[in-house]
């Protein structure tokens, strides 16, 4: 696949000017956006992305290092011809950006206003886009007559206005709530499915990633830590920040607090089995409990799709029915207190011959601390 935005060896430093101290803002970025793919960058709070969108539309200049667009080396180039290669990149704002004074219509059109674009054409070109996010009829209204979730479909009609190459959303999401959310998101989608157009979504919400991206990169203290198609980052991700941002998108791992909860309840060994699309794997992980013996109680779980393959965790609680653990243990075991200690330690052998061979088969699993 060819590559549309190519960083290598980008850095950003500031200095503070009240105090003279170095910010380093992005550090060491090397980076490859395909053409015609949604790369998601997500990190925390001061994380970088938002300077690394301004880097890559050349509105700042790295500290060293080099940024390219379309075969075109941004840091390379004067102002003026900057100024035109961010003409073919669409620009979408957390906080809509929209002219007040101007209609919708008006705020579309206004990019190729200054394009020089002639108004038929500017007028086709904004009737065409405000059908395409669903707003024709709104046309003539102004930004406050509209949701946020109306406003930032405008904003990405504006966005789309010079036919870009590239879309960068920055934060575009944030100020919606989950059900607009969605209907954003799925917009930009079939902007990049319909129209071609390449993404970049900066965002702190992993689900947002889950929702729309087909690669995903985490920054962490001004660098990527991680970068890789995002059910594989979901299904097996690598750094802490990664496990992290997963976590708080799948919501399919007890925490701690749930965790004590189900001990109080479930005094087995709880066990958490990953599930992934591989074919079969439910009967797999049933027969592995089957043949060792093993009762398995699901206590906790989700399991969604990403890219429509399945992704998710389950938990069980797993145990050895007393008298098949007490057969099996009570061979060689001289009184009450002997026989129990034989059963205990056969129904933990039977536990872990269940787990090794889940393992053995290629699935992942985790003990969930001890009871």
């Amino acid at each position: 696949m060819a590559v549309l935005v190519e960083l290598r060896g980008v850095s950003k430093h500031y200095r503070r000017a009240d105090t003279g101290e170095n910010v380093v803002a992005v550090e060491d970025v090397s980076l490859d956006v395909h053409q015609g793919e949604v790369l998601g960058v997500i990190g925390y709070s001061g994380a970088g992305k938002s300077t690394l969108v301004r880097l890559v539309n050349a509105l700042e200049l790295p500290s060293s290092g080099s940024v390219t667009v379309a075969g075109q080396e941004l840091t390379a180039i004067p102002e003026r011809d900057r100024r035109l290669a961010r003409r073919r990149i669409g620009m979408i704002f957390q906080q809509f950006n929209l002219f007040r004074s101007r209609t919708i219509a008006g705020n579309v059109a206004y990019p190729l206003k200054v394009a020089g674009v002639p108004k038929a054409e500017r007028d086709r070109r904004v009737a065409e886009l405000l059908d395409f996010v669903g707003l024709l009829e709104r046309a003539h209204a102004y930004p406050e007559q509209l949701s946020g979730g109306q406003k930032q479909r405008v904003g990405i009609a504006r966005a789309l206005a010079a036919s870009p190459d590239l879309l960068l959303a920055d934060e575009a999401t944030s100020a919606l709530d989950p059900e607009t959310t969605s209907e954003v998101l799925g917009l930009l989608r079939r902007v990049n499915r319909e129209l071609g157009v390449t993404i970049i979504v900066i965002t702190h919400e992993m689900d947002a990633v889950r929702q729309i991206a087909d690669r995903v990169a985490v920054m962490e203290q001004g660098r990527v830590v991680e970068v890789g198609d995002v059910y594989d980052v979901f299904s097996a991700p690598e750094t802490d920040a990664a496990q992290r941002f997963v976590r708080t998108a799948l919501h399919d791992r007890p925490s701690a607090e749930t965790l004590a909860r189900l001990r109080e309840r479930h005094p087995g060994r709880l066990v958490t089995v990953q599930i992934t699309d591989q074919a079969g794997l439910q009967n797999r992980i049933d027969a592995a409990f089957r043949a060792a013996g093993v009762t398995a109680e699901l206590v906790y779980g989700g399991v969604g799709e990403i890219r429509e393959r399945r992704i998710g965790s389950l938990t069980y609680e797993l145990s050895v029915p007393v008298g098949a653990a007490g057969a099996a243990g009570a061979a060689g075991a001289s009184g009450a207190s002997g026989a129990s200690g034989a059963a205990g330690a056969a129904g933990a052998a039977a536990i872990d011959a269940a787990v090794a061979a889940l393992r053995a088969d290629g699935v992942t699993t985790d003990e969930e601390g001890a009871a």
